[in-house]
């Protein structure tokens, strides 16, 4: 979910407690914990509501001054259903952390990684490569190892968040590297 960066620290110390989307249809579910740029937020109520009644204490508990300034930043098609979102930050770590350090890795855990990467392989191979070129060029932007493999570049980005997922990639401020469970495993395997 993509969350406007004047948003990110009043959603981190708890001050904006209310989103409001304009989407086609439901893009969350009340009780899921999403990662976004703000860190971890956990969605506890997606209510359908109509612009014009949107209420003043709510309008402000999304950082906003007023309702026809919240009506105003609304994004998407006018006709397309709005969103309010109650909201809060998730406490403790990213579990993907914890994970992506576990590097003591018995050969089941071998097993298992393997499985699910021929998984993501399912359509075309890509898993080996992508760990390949970010073991080998770490803290390398995204679209110049996408250029190097000859990928676009948001496909690219959406393959690695996978093996993010796994626990095997850690995301820096310019590019990748590995984590230490993703240098175990390609050490092990």
């Amino acid at each position: 979910m993509l969350i406007e960066k004047r948003l990110h620290k009043g959603i981190q110390d708890g001050s904006v407690t209310v989103m409001f989307r304009r989407w086609k249809r439901r893009q969350v579910t009340a009780g899921n914990t999403y990662r976004t740029a703000a860190g971890r937020i956990v969605v506890d109520e997606v209510t359908e509501v109509s612009p014009s009644r949107i209420r003043l204490a709510d309008a402000r508990a999304a950082g906003y001054a007023s309702t026809a300034e919240a009506v105003a930043d609304l994004r998407g098609t006018p006709g397309d259903p709005v969103f309010l979102l109650r909201l809060h930050p998730a406490d403790g770590e990213d579990p993907r952390t914890e994970l992506a350090n576990s590097a003591a890795l018995s050969s089941s855990d071998v097993e298992e990684i393997t499985r699910r990467l021929e998984r993501l392989d399912r359509d075309g191979p890509w898993t080996n490569e992508t760990l390949a070129v970010i073991e080998k060029r770490p803290a390398v932007r995204a679209g110049d190892l996408a250029a190097e493999l000859g990928r676009e570049t948001a496909p690219f980005k959406l393959d690695v968040r996978k093996l993010k997922n796994l626990g095997l990639t850690l995301s820096l401020v310019v590019g990748y590297r590995l984590s230490p469970r993703g240098e175990a495993y390609l050490r092990l395997r």
